[in-house]
């Protein structure tokens, strides 16, 4: 008897826990996780009390909303971001990601929400007004972006000295405005709002490269055509439009990624 009242009592904890097991696995499936490099405004940065606010934040909380789904935001460097969506380990990233061929060989992308290009950036007083005058300097890119890969790419032919790699978008502002880097090759939106405030700095030169941004997820992601399709109706209904207006002040340029439903990108 004793015996069979032990098995009892292990059988019922087993149920029990199988039943926790099941309600955690429930309650993962209703919430989007996301992963956010916060040091990038006005797309992501966190407040005093650790919440996260920003153009793109606006816009995967109302996906996630359209999708029936919670909200989940993970402090990531930007670089992990990729191996965190590869592994699953998240299902959306965001941090202003610039839709790539490279990229789309691994990852898949939504349909993108914003146009950008690129910059190169120096102290005000610096005398440089064409790409042609990096020749013989210093340029700072935040590693793994795309700012760094157009760095890499271009060294020899505009004769760049050295790039130096950061891990925020913060230190290499702040190096950059001490002169340990002549100047920093990053995209122009996130530096002329940092630029709001670090006044001695200025975007000099725009790079068109025709980027854009999407949310990056992996490979065929089963919510990837229905997280698709929530941004295409946000474009439609004027949601996207009044996000871009919050954080930007301005309407969408009329044809643009913000107000134009686009295609999905392929490999």
């Amino acid at each position: 008897m004793t015996m069979t009242l032990f098995r009892r009592a292990f059988m019922g904890l087993a149920g029990a826990a199988a039943l926790s097991l099941a309600g955690a696995g429930l309650a993962s499936a209703e919430a989007l996780v996301v992963g956010s490099y916060p040091s990038n405004p006005p797309f992501e940065y966190k407040t005093a009390d650790g919440k996260f606010e920003g153009f793109e934040v606006d816009i995967v909380n109302e996906v996630a909303k359209r999708l029936g789904m919670t909200v989940e935001i993970s402090d990531l460097g930007f670089q992990a971001l990729f191996a965190a969506v590869s592994s699953r380990r998240i299902d959306v990233a965001i941090s202003s990601i610039t839709i790539t061929k490279e990229r789309l060989a691994s990852q898949s992308f939504t349909q993108p929400y914003y146009d950008s290009d690129m910059g190169i950036a120096t102290r005000k007083e610096a005398n440089l007004s064409a790409v042609e005058d990096l020749k013989d300097k210093v340029v700072g890119v935040l590693a793994g972006s795309t700012g760094d890969k157009w760095s890499k790419d271009n060294q020899a032919k505009y004769g760049i000295s050295e790039i130096k790699s950061y891990n925020a978008q913060q230190d290499l502002l702040m190096d950059l405005s001490a002169g340990r880097a002549d100047a920093a090759v990053s995209d122009v939106p996130g530096m002329e709002y940092a630029f709001l405030k670090m006044k001695d700095l200025a975007v000099k030169v725009r790079i068109k490269t025709g980027e854009q941004y999407g949310l990056m997820m992996s490979k065929d992601h089963p919510l990837l055509a229905k997280a698709n399709d929530a941004i295409t109706a946000m474009k439609k209904d004027g949601t996207l439009a009044a996000i871009h207006k919050k954080w930007f002040g301005s309407d969408p340029a009329a044809g643009s990624a913000s107000a134009v439903e686009q295609p999905l990108p392929k490999p």
